[in-house]
């Protein structure tokens, strides 16, 4: 965890381009660097996407650089214990029970927004509900 303030995730590493593998001509060296890919050189991915994709650990760090601001470096340490105690689920009946872990949301501070995922549980997908096969499966 890098302390950051950082409200938005930052943008996306720039790809290679010919200006990275120019010589002294200013063309691609194909000696040195190889064969020019123009692949390589387009970007495939937007900026929109990989800040959607980190958006959460960006607010996350943010949060967990704040408490360590504020109350010490004990708050994100101990939070994130806490997170990591509740994440490995010792009790596998519980996790067959219930997709989502409620523990997990209230620390992360999830507790107060609904998403679809929460309304559609995605049982077709989900673990089985059957504790009898759960048993089977462990003493074979």
């Amino acid at each position: 965890m890098e302390p950051s303030y950082r409200i938005v995730p930052a943008n996306a590493p720039k790809s290679a381009s010919v200006q990275d593998t120019a010589n002294s001509l200013g063309l691609h060296d194909t000696l040195r660097y190889g064969p020019r890919s123009l692949a390589a050189e387009v970007q495939t991915e937007s900026n929109l996407k990989s800040r959607l994709e980190n958006w959460e650990a960006t607010q996350d760090n943010t949060k967990l650089t704040l408490q360590r601001n504020i109350y010490g470096m004990h708050a994100p340490m101990r939070l994130l214990m806490e997170r990591k105690i509740v994440t490995q689920g010792t009790n596998s009946f519980a996790a067959a029970m219930s997709p989502s872990n409620l523990h997990l949301d209230i620390l992360m501070g999830r507790d107060n927004t609904l998403e679809p995922a929460d309304v559609f549980l995605g049982m077709e997908s989900g673990p089985s509900l059957d504790i009898h096969d759960e048993l089977r499966k462990r003493n074979m």
